[in-house]
């Protein structure tokens, strides 16, 4: 493993954690200095381990952990510093808030271990974005468990930290309970300057959340970059079987009250959309939006169809086909002005469209299968 880094902007991650002969973690990273970075992979695959060498729960041998031109580890230099020195904060499955205590409580003792001097996130700006200004003075045993998962992220925050690391923090929610807390961690992406390690093994997660991706499979980081560009790689697992889905990232034009239309603008053109919860109160003109667009919800056309429902219809290009003989399916690689986007169809299908790199077609998107 390369040790040869110099400090430099960004999360510089080189390291080698083994657990006895059964399992061993080894990474060379360098990741953004901003943004959400989601390390992404089935369980056992090194996600969470990756996470605890970081915070320095676990100490790699050898390692090098470089956060923004801070060195946190640095063995070809005798450099180690303990958990307690790095500044960061650790969001786990289940929030760990203090039972004896109240949510303001709780808050006051993650303020409490940082001088005034170096608070970098005002504790009324981790309330605001957290919106649990309600839930102050009630006692931790009286929370949700989405209610407690967003007081134990403000608590987190307000230890002013330099990098956030996130350890499943959905995991234990459950579906409606994840739905509420997901908007909140949107708006920490979108007004913190803070780095984050987010890891999960919910695509739906990484879909709303990431700006990067680290693809992890026994140990090892088989892939790394744009979150975007990953899950639509042909030659990566992300972009196979039912689960293979694009990311768009858009800004909305408009809503359309009569229909209850979302309008979103994006490099490949205009998207009607009528995902859940798309009224304007929620999306307002101007705002910046992802859209996740499973493959199986793409259809090709070869001239554009007449007096059809599905309401998006994008001029595209194929870039790649991924057709194999045991399979029934085929997985289309698609460039609609420059977004990328994914098409699941029948390889019967493919053959009738007599698809080829290079090939126009039209993509149909429904409506109704646009997620927001």
């Amino acid at each position: 493993m390369s040790t040869a880094m110099n400090p430099a902007p960004g999360l510089q991650v080189a390291a080698r954690v083994a657990h006895g002969s059964a399992f061993t973690m080894e990474v060379d990273l360098a990741l953004p200095g901003r943004g959400v970075t989601a390390l992404f992979g089935p369980s056992g695959c090194g996600k969470t381990t990756l996470l605890r060498a970081v915070a320095g729960l676990v100490r790699p041998a050898p390692g090098r952990i470089v956060i923004n031109g801070e060195v946190w580890q640095d063995d070809a230099n005798r450099l180690w510093r303990p958990t307690y020195q790095r500044p960061l904060g650790f969001v786990f499955q289940e929030a760990s808030l203090f039972p004896h205590l109240t949510v303001r409580g709780n808050l006051d003792f993650g303020l409490k271990r940082v001088p005034a001097a170096q608070r970098r996130v005002p504790l009324e700006h981790a309330i605001e974005l957290l919106g649990i200004g309600a839930l102050l003075d009630r006692p931790a045993t009286l929370l949700s468990g989405g209610e407690r998962q967003r007081a134990g992220i403000a608590r987190a925050l307000a230890t002013s930290p330099r990098l956030l690391l996130l350890d499943e923090p959905l995991a234990s929610l459950d579906a409606p309970r994840r739905a509420e807390v997901l908007p909140y961690f949107e708006r920490l992406q979108r007004e913190l300057d803070m780095p984050m390690l987010y890891v999960t093994h919910a695509m739906d997660e990484v879909a709303h959340l990431a700006d990067h991706m680290v693809l992890m499979q026994a140990g090892r980081a088989v892939a790394s970059g744009p979150a975007a560009e990953l899950m639509t790689r042909l030659d990566l697992s992300l972009a196979q079987g039912e689960a293979g889905s694009a990311v768009l990232q858009g800004v909305v034009e408009g809503f359309d009250t009569a229909y209850q239309l979302l309008q979103v603008r994006f490099a490949g053109g205009l998207l009607h959309c009528a995902a859940p919860g798309a009224a304007p109160p929620r999306r307002a003109p101007g705002q910046s939006v992802r859209l996740r667009i499973a493959a199986r919800d793409v259809s090709l056309a070869r001239t554009a169809p007449q007096d059809s429902s599905i309401l998006n219809l994008l001029p595209a290009t194929v870039m790649q086909i991924d057709a194999r003989p045991e399979d029934a399916h085929a997985t289309v690689a698609l460039d609609a002005g420059g977004a990328r986007l994914l098409a699941r169809i029948t390889r019967k299908s493919a053959d009738a469209l007599s698809l080829a790199p290079g090939q126009p077609v039209f993509a149909q998107i429904k409506g109704v299968a646009v997620l927001d």
